[in-house]
């Protein structure tokens, strides 16, 4: 299988850099915000959002990973008990890599709201590539890129850099 570069490092860094803007613009408050990294291709993109927070505005906000598994409706496991967060009240913001059906999303939803019920959940993607199943939408997208069903987005996490390759 050949993959095709689609995004490379720069312009990874460079969409973070703008989406972490686009956070601080849209909230007063950082100090309520609690960052969840979607477990494993999320939790690389939210370590950046949140140092990039720290250098632009000096404000350490809270980083967890989330472990969606036992959520998926594709997935007869039985939940895992979510880490223990205080999220009441807070805003909380999902980070993924690509967002495609949204059930990874749905997903993510479930467990957050099992923890407990914060104010407001955002959802920060670096790719939408378009095919939903669920009526979700990212409230802070990096790329929009339509790609067909046959077409698979990878985002490696060791070079930063998002490729495409055909199933």
């Amino acid at each position: 299988m050949t993959m095709k570069q689609v995004l490379d490092s720069i312009q990874v860094s460079k969409t973070l850099k703008r989406l972490t803007h686009e956070i601080i613009e849209r909230h007063d408050d950082l100090n309520g915000i609690v960052l969840f990294g979607i477990r494993s291709k999320g939790l690389p993109i939210a370590k950046i959002v949140k140092k990039n927070l720290e250098v632009f505005t000096g404000i350490d906000v809270p980083l967890y990973e989330l472990d969606i598994r036992g959520y998926r409706d594709d997935d007869k496991k039985v939940p895992q008990k979510p880490v223990k967060v205080d999220i009441k009240d807070k805003n909380v913001i999902l980070i993924d890599d690509v967002l495609y059906t949204g059930r990874s999303v749905r997903a993510a939803l479930d467990a957050v709201v099992d923890m407990a019920r914060p104010s407001k959940i955002e959802f920060l993607v670096l790719v939408d590539r378009g095919h939903r199943e669920l009526p979700i939408r990212a409230d802070y997208v990096g790329k929009n890129m339509p790609t067909s069903h046959d077409e698979v987005l990878i985002f490696d996490t060791d070079e930063l850099a998002m490729y495409i390759k055909n199933k």
